[in-house]
């Protein structure tokens, strides 16, 4: 289910890649992929996200600054290094590039061994930031906490929706940890597609760890996601089966103590807060909330999403 990764080189102009980027990649055990589209570059980084992106800075001008800012205001692709290359050192370019959130700029200031331990570096940090979730490199539990804090101190009326499977434990003890793994990462291609698609620019997507995530949403869109992603969802989980089970849509499994019982196939349980009748102080409020009410959800049956409509007291 994982892709290989990559090293993405963008320059407008179809030029050769610089001999030290060239040279640099070929000791690498990952390819480097050319590229000469903006819009490419950013559909290839969502889709499957590389280990780095060098922009050619002197064939891409203004545009691969358009680019360096498109990704890294976006979530889903702010984790991937950008490196701006170089053939000449203007101070003035340097601070734009830095300021439109590149993490390195290589130019002839710096001898082609520094150049090339730098780019060793970016992937090494890269390699650090997906150790937690590498089936789906989605953003972390720091992310996630600093995505509820940010909406907390702007004061936008958000929601936030702790997504987690039913019944998964049960499938991995059937199948396989292989077969688990490919699980979590359809659902969190779900979760990221129909948000990205149904939120493009205010929804967030976050992994927890194993079976559990993190939307977090414009209040006006949670009946919208959510009813969008469960049925995606009841779409395509039946066909992680094999046939017998499908038709059945049960399995007959063990439970702690030994004993035969039929488990049915896996559902999606959503519990959703929102700070639309409530006010919190902390990202670790909603996060006690959040957990609460999946938890509740957890014991409806199917997939299902709820929201917490209590209110402060004060309210």
């Amino acid at each position: 289910m994982r892709t290989r990764p990559t090293v993405l080189y963008f320059s407008q102009e179809e030029r050769p890649v610089p001999d030290l980027i060239a040279a640099w990649v070929q000791q690498q055990p990952i390819p480097l992929l050319a590229i000469h589209d903006l819009a490419t570059v950013e559909t290839t980084a969502l889709r499957n996200p590389p280990s780095l992106i060098i922009i050619d800075a002197d064939g891409a001008g203004s545009v691969g600054v358009t680019l360096c800012q498109n990704l890294k205001e976006d979530p889903y692709t702010a984790i991937v290094p950008v490196a701006f290359v170089s053939g000449g050192h203007a101070s003035d370019e340097v601070r734009k590039w830095f300021e439109a959130g590149a993490d390195e700029v290589l130019t002839p200031i710096l001898a082609p061994d520094e150049q090339r331990s730098r780019l060793g570096v970016l992937l090494s940090r890269t390699a650090r930031n997906v150790a937690v979730h590498p089936s789906t490199r989605l953003p972390g539990t720091t992310e996630i906490e600093r995505e509820i804090k940010r909406h907390l101190e702007t004061g936008d009326v958000f929601a936030v929706c702790y997504a987690d499977l039913d019944h998964f434990k049960e499938f991995n003890d059937r199948y396989s940890y292989y077969d688990g793994d490919r699980v979590i990462f359809i659902l969190s291609r779900i979760l990221r597609d129909v948000v990205k698609g149904m939120c493009p620019k205010d929804g967030f997507v976050g992994h927890i760890g194993g079976d559990d995530f993190i939307m977090i949403l414009p209040m006006t869109m949670v009946q919208e996601v959510c009813g969008e992603v469960i049925s995606v969802f009841d779409a395509l989980i039946p066909f992680q089966y094999n046939a017998q089970d499908r038709r059945a849509g049960y399995f007959f499994g063990k439970d702690r103590r030994g004993h035969l019982h039929r488990v049915p196939l896996m559902t999606l349980s959503i519990g959703i807060v929102t700070n639309e009748r409530r006010s919190y102080s902390h990202p670790a409020e909603v996060s006690e909330l959040a957990t609460e009410m999946k938890s509740y959800a957890k014991t409806l049956p199917g997939s299902v999403f709820v929201v917490d409509r209590r209110r402060d007291t004060a309210q």
